[in-house]
């Protein structure tokens, strides 16, 4: 039976990452592996856990690429567009279209295909002659 993993995000203080890496290095092991077991010691025996710096993990207020505020223009944005008429919202739309299209560079797409034997390659060359 295979062992399954839940990857998690958690926020430390820049020292005791050091340290975590240190000890991963001396035990020629992974940061995850050394967090993993010092979590499996602390959970085994609650009341010999020592915590050197009790207390809470600061995380910051914003975040740091101002998702907040993008999400809150987009939506002013949509509920601007939601309140003109549907007529002139379909206007807006077509008008979108019609820009979009003009944006296109026209002429050959170049694309890359890559197969795994040439005899896939060969079917899709013959779909490609008749027209598939």
């Amino acid at each position: 039976m295979a062992v399954t993993y839940v990857r998690t995000s958690i926020t430390l203080p820049p020292e005791l990452v050091d340290a975590a890496d240190r000890r991963a290095r001396e035990l020629d092991r992974s940061r995850s592996w050394v967090i993993a077991e010092a979590l499996r010691r602390y959970v085994a025996e609650p009341g010999s856990g020592v915590v050197a710096h009790p207390g809470r993990v600061n995380e910051p207020s914003a975040h740091p690429y101002a998702a907040s505020e993008v999400a809150e223009a987009r939506r002013r944005h949509l509920a601007a567009e939601l309140a003109l008429p549907p007529a002139e919202r379909l206007r807006r739309a077509e008008e979108l279209g019609h820009l979009a299209r003009q944006a296109q560079k026209r002429g050959r797409r170049h694309q890359v295909i890559g197969f795994d034997s040439y005899e896939d390659y060969y079917e899709w060359k013959k779909g490609q002659l008749i027209g598939l």
